[in-house]
C-alpha cells in the first residue's frame, strides 16, 4: 500500500515543481496555502457525512479525496510522506497507549 501513496506523492510533488496546464494539482499549488487548507476541510467534512450516511463507496470516495489533499498539503508544507509514514509505524509500535481521559467532578 505504502507503494500506492507514495506514487501518488510523487506526482504531486512532480506537479508541484513542473506545473501542467490544466492540472487540478499544480492549480491548487499556484492558489497557496489558503486554498489548499480550505479543500483539506471540505474534504474532511465530506468524509464525516459520507462515513455518517453509512454509503461505504461514497464513503471510500471521501477518504481518497481527503487523502489526495492532505498529501498536496504535506507537498506545499514540504512535510515528506516517509515522515507521516514513519511517524504512524512508530505510532503502531505502541502497545496500552489508551490515553486516559480527564473526570471532572461535576458536583463541585
Amino acid at each position: 500500500m505504502n507503494d500506492t501513496l507514495q506514487t501518488l506523492y510523487d506526482v504531486i510533488l512532480s506537479r508541484k515543481a513542473e506545473p501542467q496546464e490544466g492540472s487540478y494539482t499544480a492549480y491548487l499549488f499556484d492558489k497557496g496555502l489558503d486554498k489548499i487548507l480550505k479543500k483539506v476541510g471540505e474534504e474532511c467534512a465530506e468524509t464525516i457525512i459520507a462515513a455518517k450516511n453509512g454509503m461505504e463507496e461514497d464513503t471510500v470516495g471521501e477518504i481518497s479525496d481527503l487523502i489526495y489533499h492532505l498529501m498536496v498539503m504535506m507537498a506545499e508544507l514540504d512535510i515528506p510522506l516517509s515522515a507521516v509514514l514513519a511517524e504512524l509505524n512508530r505510532r503502531g509500535q505502541k502497545i496500552g497507549n489508551l490515553k486516559q481521559f480527564h473526570v471532572t467532578d461535576k458536583e463541585s
